[in-house]
């Protein structure tokens, strides 16, 4: 599984063909209402060739590129996760028969789900969702039907976004385990293709069922090349090393406040992180009092709802809200799963209205902390 192979562009279409025959529902992204989407699609004809995305502080666009790369884009404003965690999701419903109620368990079935076109960091993503949902104690059955049975293709990044910093988290712009295949893009030349690379036995399958050759050593290294040039040109940076520690003792930190300032407590970037797992439970029922339904649902702990308890609101202030989202993701994340809740693909920046960077935000920190 080592063998780096070559994929020609004009054959990726036998790649969706092989998912397919197999079973899988191929996801993967698509050019909608001026953005790029992860949804069902059926051939490489809906993928968003010759598109790429300009992102900045509180700013996206799309935008024509100078050739036809099917994967010249960074992150959507969706993440894969809608699909494993779904938005809403109905867990039972009750519906009155006489004296006794009758109770139907929602079902955890799923489609055979193929992610084609993940980025190194949302595969990481992925993984960190997978201590959330897929180990210990509380284990979620809708979350492993859809696990388990997924596939997925990543895709190296080539060129780092305008706020991306991949690279500061370890998570790209590379993907090097936990995946069936890893593609890299590559136009040069005159020559359009992929390099591929099986990372299980599932995908050494699909990819066998493909028309490829032997990647030669120049195509190699001219793959290894683009991947060196996106982590290089990568504008945003921050500094992990003992962040941590430095937030815990830092929960006062009067930076807080200037935050606060700035941030309209929206929960845009709850929405749009790849992580974030915040729910809540709603409780439904008809007009006529017969039917009841219970469904879980996404939420935000930016919303003021989320910490109302029966003795009050332990997080009344834009501050409190914000410091508790950012500190999860580089401290009490750490301490509970082991890993950083972040995974730098920049959503957060780019979908904050009014352009809050979290790196700029750690940076100062670092700066001015204890």
């Amino acid at each position: 599984m080592n063998t780096m192979l070559k994929l020609e562009a004009i054959n990726l279409q036998e790649l969706f063909a092989a998912l397919q025959a197999d079973g899988y529902k191929t996801i993967g992204p698509t050019l909608r209402d001026r953005s790029i989407i992860y949804d069902e699609i059926i051939s490489v004809n809906e993928l968003p060739a010759g598109w790429t995305d300009d992102q900045l502080p509180g700013a996206y666009r799309i935008v024509k590129r100078k050739d036809q790369s099917y994967f010249g884009f960074n992150c959507p404003p969706q993440s894969w996760k809608r699909f494993l965690y779904q938005p809403v999701r109905k867990l039972f419903s009750i519906k009155q028969n006489g004296k006794t109620p009758e109770i139907s368990q929602a079902t955890d079935s799923h489609p055979r789900y193929a992610f084609i076109g993940v980025r190194p960091c949302e595969l990481n993503a992925i993984l960190v969702q997978d201590r959330v949902f897929r180990s210990g104690e509380y284990a979620d059955d809708d979350y492993l039907a859809a696990r388990n049975e997924l596939f997925t293709v990543v895709v190296n990044c080539t060129s780092a976004g305008g706020n991306c910093f991949c690279a500061s988290m370890k998570t790209g712009p590379s993907a090097e385990a936990a995946f069936d295949l890893a593609l890299t893009e590559v136009i040069d030349e005159g020559t359009h293709y992929f390099t591929v690379r099986a990372g299980s036995e599932a995908g050494a399958a699909v990819i066998g069922k493909v028309h490829t050759e032997k990647a030669s050593t120049k195509e190699c290294e001219a793959a290894a090349s683009l991947i060196r040039k996106a982590e290089s040109t990568m504008q945003k940076s921050v500094g992990i090393s003992g962040l941590d520690e430095l937030l815990s003792q830092n929960l006062d930190h009067p930076h807080w406040d200037e935050v606060a300032k700035r941030c309209l407590t929206c929960g845009n970037c709850t929405l749009v992180c790849p992580t974030c797992f915040c729910s809540t439970i709603d409780d439904v029922t008809d007009l006529a009092g017969q039917t009841a339904e219970r469904v879980r649902r996404w939420d935000s702990c930016f919303t003021m709802e989320h910490a109302k308890v029966a003795g009050g609101n332990f997080r009344i202030t834009p501050k409190s809200r914000y410091r508790q989202w950012l500190t999860h993701k580089f401290l009490w994340w750490k301490k509970q799963f082991g890993v950083d809740g972040c995974v730098g693909c920049g959503r957060c920046i780019t979908w904050c209205p009014v352009g809050i960077d979290i790196t700029a935000e750690i940076n100062s920190m670092k700066n001015t902390g204890a």
